[in-house]
């Protein structure tokens, strides 16, 4: 009976997340994206797949809103790879939680993610996931600002001929 109940419950609440998601097609849909329920449910599984895979637990599904919001004014995001990446988003951001000990926000992981995407790694998220998002958890971990770089001080003992 009580397995019969937290499956109707789990049932009420993805679909709940997934009809989130379909609503968000309001705001994207002035960037010339928009996803289909069948997308949207493929979504709320990549996240619970993520969750799972990453041992999280999560209370409401807005970080998969959140990030749809953020990233889809990127002009490297078109209908052409929209799903796909927000799937690959939505993978790295829960892997950065963890790498990240929690010392970020969902917000503002979010946020650095898409200024990174956008920024420096052009659209690429192999190197958001792998250069830029890895930098950040280390600066992150080793108590430094996230978007600290010691580039410039590498470059300065260069110059000076030092190492």
């Amino acid at each position: 009976m009580a397995f019969e109940i937290m499956n109707v419950f789990s049932s009420l609440i993805q679909k709940q997340a997934v009809d989130e998601i379909v609503k968000c097609n309001e705001f994207t849909l002035r960037f010339g994206l928009t996803l289909s329920y069948r997308d949207a449910v493929e979504l709320v599984e990549t996240r619970a797949v993520s969750l799972k895979k990453h041992g999280r637990i999560e209370f409401g599904g807005g970080v998969v809103e959140k990030i749809i919001k953020e990233f889809c004014d990127s002009p490297y995001i078109s209908m052409l790879n929209y799903v796909e990446t927000l799937h690959e988003l939505i993978e790295i951001f829960y892997s950065y939680k963890n790498e990240t000990l929690d010392l970020i926000s969902d917000d503002e992981l979010i946020k650095f993610m898409k200024d990174s995407f956008d920024g420096k790694c052009e659209g690429s998220l192999e190197l958001l996931s792998e250069r830029e998002l890895e930098k950040m958890a280390r600066n992150l971990r080793y108590g430094y600002a996230p978007d600290y770089s010691d580039d410039n001080e590498y470059e300065e003992e260069i110059e000076d001929g030092e190492y």
